[in-house]
Order: structure tokens, then C-alpha cells, then sequence
């Protein structure tokens, strides 16, 4: 077969390109640890080891996420009001201003959505009537979504939510963005386009604080933990609730396994990474992990679910066939959320 001077260019390229991208990422991957004491930390899925820190040039990283090809990695600075989109090739980054306590995000195609949460001042006050003050304040002030173009590295659009924007899901179609907000107990559901409201669905009555939310891989099922009230909501495929069902203490993360059987949460306070029957939605088992772990993912094989615990300062790994720790990754600096690449499900991704 022959081929013009351009197409073996071409080839040439893309054959270099995806070897970089794949020794980047290691024989079986690398998970990327946003760290609010420090920086991202980088662990080799082969080895389960720490390889480096990447320097992302601001403060308070908690949200994180990474595009499908492997090239950007996104965090969310909640001291510094921005994102920093790392090119992890070559580890330049770009710093993005969002708004006051950025927190959440999630990455589509070549978009970055982050949720912040504009806090207004008590005015210099101090005590517990001020903290109240403060709170009230919190509560009633609208959150927002900002949606970033990675390409331009521009905010392309702010969706104004409810109060206390947290957990964001998209669509199976990719057409819906899901957002719980906090103190607002509500689901809302927004055009991925236009932003604009199409659904708003309290959870009230349910429980209190929707914190996480993830679709199951077969679109057939949505839950949200409720983490005020120790509980799992069931939604069906049109996000019409169906029943709570009760968890551990303060249940953040969640998502279910690759063929929509299991459901897996965090229980934060209870220190349990718990697994439940996606059918019959009883408990499985109970896994202790550390102290906060808010956030996890599987490994892009599935055969190791990874979770960030931030009062423990280390990542832990769990066996998916034995449901038993099998390692304790430390050396952490308040680990708050973990993604992979190659992108895989998890509390704050999925493929």
C-alpha cells in the first residue's frame, strides 16, 4: 500500500502522540489525588505507588477532573477562586478565574463544569451568632455552575442554581446536567446547552443535604446520598424519586459499579466504604477505610476501587472481588477527590 508524504506525517504523529499519552498514563493508568494541603499527587495503577506531585499553582484544590484523551487535568481551587487546567505533558498551567469557592467539577468533551458558592460576609463578627448569621446568609444565596471552554480557556457561560450547588451528573445523552444543592434539598435539572432550568425536584420529604449523584452505567437509575439524614435516594430514569434507603453516617460519594449490580457509598463519619445490591438495594458489606473519605474511583480495569481520605492523609485501596483493603497509600496532605486516567466510574467521573 502506498501512502503521500502528508498521510505518513500524519500517521507518524498519531503514532507518537498515543505513545506519549500512553506512557504517560503507565501500563494500567495513573489516578490523580487533589490534595487541599498541598498540590496533585500522582499514583501509578501498576505499582500502586506515589510518583510525583504535580504543581498546580494554587491553593485549596478540591474538585478535579480530567479530559478523555488524557491531555488536561482540572481542579478546582477553593482558596483561590480558580481552576488550574495542567497540561500534563509538558506540566504548563493555565489558571482560570471562577467565583468564590469553587468546589465541584466535572469534565464533557472539551468543557469543564464547576460548581461555586458565593458565601456573603457576617461583617467582621464572630461567636456563634455570627457563624449562624453566616450560615443563613449561605443558605439563601443562589450557587452557581461555570462553564469552562478548555479549548479558549474561557468561561463560556454561569449558570445561576439554587443554594449551595454540590454533586453535578449528566445525562446518559448528554443533553441534561444534574446538580443536588445542599441547603436547598432540591435535584435541578438544567439544559447542557443553554443552562437553562428544565426540572426542579425536592428531596425534602426523602432527607436532608444531597450530596453526591450518579447515573448507573445501564441509565436505568440515579441516587443521590442524602448525608444530613444517613440515607440513599433512588431515582428512576426520569429522576422521579422512588424510596431512601438507610446508609452510614454522612454518606457523600457514590457510584455504581460497571454493569449497574452494585451501588457503593462513603460513609464519611461511619469510616465505611459500603456496598449495596443494585436490585434489591440490600447492604452487601461494610468496608472500613480512614477518616473522611469522601470521594473514590475505581481503577480503569475495575479490580481496585481507590478512596481519598482526607483525615487520614492517604488514599485506600479495596479488592472489587474480596471487598478487603488490600493497601493504604500515605503520605497525603488532606486528600479531598481522585480521578483516573484512562477514565473510569468513580464518585467524580466516569468513562
Amino acid at each position: 500500500m502506498k501512502y503521500s508524504r502528508t498521510t505518513t506525517a500524519s500517521l507518524l504523529l498519531t503514532t507518537l502522540l498515543l505513545t506519549s499519552t500512553l506512557t504517560l498514563a503507565g501500563t494500567k493508568g495513573m489516578a490523580y489525588v487533589s490534595n487541599q494541603d498541598g498540590g496533585v499527587t500522582v499514583i501509578d495503577l501498576e505499582t500502586m505507588e506515589t510518583t510525583k506531585t504535580l504543581d498546580i499553582q494554587a491553593k485549596g484544590p478540591r474538585g478535579i477532573g480530567v479530559t478523555k484523551d488524557g491531555k488536561l487535568l482540572v481542579t478546582a481551587n477553593k482558596d483561590d477562586d480558580n481552576i488550574s487546567v495542567v497540561e500534563l505533558a509538558t506540566g504548563n498551567v493555565t489558571k482560570i478565574a471562577i467565583g468564590k469557592n469553587p468546589e465541584f467539577v466535572r469534565v464533557y468533551g472539551n468543557r469543564a463544569y464547576v460548581t461555586y458558592e458565593p458565601s456573603p460576609s457576617t461583617g467582621g463578627g464572630s461567636g456563634a451568632a455570627a457563624a449562624e448569621a453566616e450560615k443563613d446568609d449561605n443558605d439563601r444565596e443562589p450557587g452557581h455552575i461555570a462553564i469552562v471552554d478548555l479549548k479558549t480557556g474561557k468561561v463560556v457561560k454561569d449558570i445561576t442554581g439554587k443554594p449551595e450547588t454540590e454533586g453535578l451528573e449528566f445525562s446518559p445523552n448528554g443533553k441534561k446536567l444534574i446538580v443536588t444543592n445542599e441547603s436547598d434539598n432540591s435535584i435541578t435539572v438544567h439544559d447542557m446547552k443553554s443552562g437553562k432550568l428544565l426540572k426542579n425536584i425536592p428531596v425534602g420529604s426523602y432527607g436532608d443535604r444531597p450530596r453526591g449523584i450518579k447515573v448507573a452505567p445501564n441509565g436505568k437509575l440515579y441516587v443521590s446520598t442524602l448525608e444530613f439524614s444517613d440515607k440513599l435516594l433512588v431515582l428512576d430514569k426520569n429522576l422521579k424519586p422512588i424510596k431512601a434507603i438507610d446508609t452510614g453516617k454522612s454518606p457523600y460519594g457514590v457510584s455504581f459499579d460497571q454493569d449497574s449490580k452494585r451501588i457503593y457509598v462513603a460513609a464519611s463519619k461511619d469510616k465505611v466504604l459500603q456496598v449495596y445490591d443494585a436490585v434489591t438495594f440490600e447492604k452487601i458489606k461494610d468496608i472500613p477505610t480512614g477518616s473522611r473519605c469522601w470521594h473514590f474511583t475505581f481503577t480503569p480495569d475495575n479490580q481496585n476501587i481507590l478512596l481519598a481520605c482526607g483525615r487520614s492523609d492517604e488514599v485506600v485501596v479495596v479488592d472489587v472481588n474480596s471487598l478487603e483493603v488490600t493497601k493504604r497509600i500515605g503520605d497525603k496532605e488532606l486528600p479531598w477527590g481522585i480521578v483516573t486516567y484512562p477514565k473510569s466510574l468513580g464518585s467524580l467521573d466516569r468513562p
